[in-house]
């Protein structure tokens, strides 16, 4: 009788709501930040002008700000800094350009890279290379306009979302296991695959020619690139996130790092080439 008393005081355990997996518990939050950023994103390519520079003046400037802090954590005082330097530096360029202006470029790098105690040259690089970026997305939707900028993003995005997906459903050889090592062959071409396609699409509805399906699986390769130098970079300072800015993703960083790629890329092919069918 007692032992069926018990187990009269004690029912609800089988009751209880199955426990959600950890790996899970951040999805609403993961979900609602990319909805933001894309909404964000999406508003200020379409309007262009101020509001898009605005944008990307903005996200520069984070971005040096992680650089320094996954480089030098203990100085915070002097990111904020070369934050305000960067993007004092980005914004007059956009009021007057010249040849001569665009080597203001090189002063937060210089000035960073000669005031960091380590890593000088890993700063330097990474710092052009983002202001670098960010000019010259700035100048691609100014002189090209909305339709480029977005088969540019176009071509980042499904590099990056069907590079994941065939490289969990297929695996392989992984591509670069030192630095990436969930980076497989098969995800990669996956995504060379995916941009191929994005830039057929693109020649259905604009003056674009056959040629920017080659471009664009380039361009797929040198976004793919520009994720593995991040990757490498946090990699060697032994962070896992270049910030905790966006929640559950990270920081500007690792989410635009595919894009600064593509833009380097694209800004070196506009500066020595002109390509047939580059400007839609």
């Amino acid at each position: 009788m007692r032992g069926r008393t018990k187990k009269q005081r004690n029912p609800t355990r089988i009751e209880q709501a199955p426990q959600i997996p950890a790996k899970w518990d951040d999805l609403t939050v993961r979900l609602l930040s990319s909805a933001l950023m894309v909404l964000i994103g999406a508003v200020a390519v379409v309007l262009g002008g101020v509001w898009f520079q605005m944008l990307v003046v903005f996200i520069v400037s984070v971005m040096i700000w992680e650089l320094w802090m996954m480089i030098a954590p203990d100085r915070p005082t002097s990111g904020m800094l070369l934050v305000a330097l960067s993007a004092s530096v980005l914004s007059g360029l956009l009021v007057q350009a010249s040849a001569f202006g665009l080597l203001l470029l090189l002063v937060t790098p210089l000035v960073g890279g000669y005031t960091v105690r380590h890593e000088r040259l890993s700063f330097f690089l990474f710092a052009l290379g983002i202001q670098v970026a960010g000019w010259g997305l700035i100048v691609f939707r100014d002189d090209y306009g909305f339709t480029w900028i977005l088969w540019l993003i176009c071509v980042v995005v499904a590099t990056d979302t069907f590079g994941y997906l065939v490289g969990r459903l297929v695996g392989g050889p992984k591509f670069w296991p030192k630095v990436s090592p969930k980076k497989t062959w098969s995800g990669t071409a996956g995504g060379w695959i995916a941009a191929g396609i994005v830039g057929y699409v693109f020649t259905l509805f604009t003056p674009a020619g056959l040629i920017i399906i080659l471009i664009s699986m380039v361009l797929s390769f040198a976004s793919q690139m520009g994720d593995i130098a991040e990757s490498a970079l946090k990699r060697r300072m032994k962070v896992k996130d270049s910030s905790t800015l966006i929640p559950g993703h990270g920081g500007l960083f690792d989410r635009f790092d595919a894009l600064l790629g593509a833009s380097i890329f694209m800004l070196f092919v506009a500066s020595v080439m002109d390509v047939p069918g580059l400007a839609f």
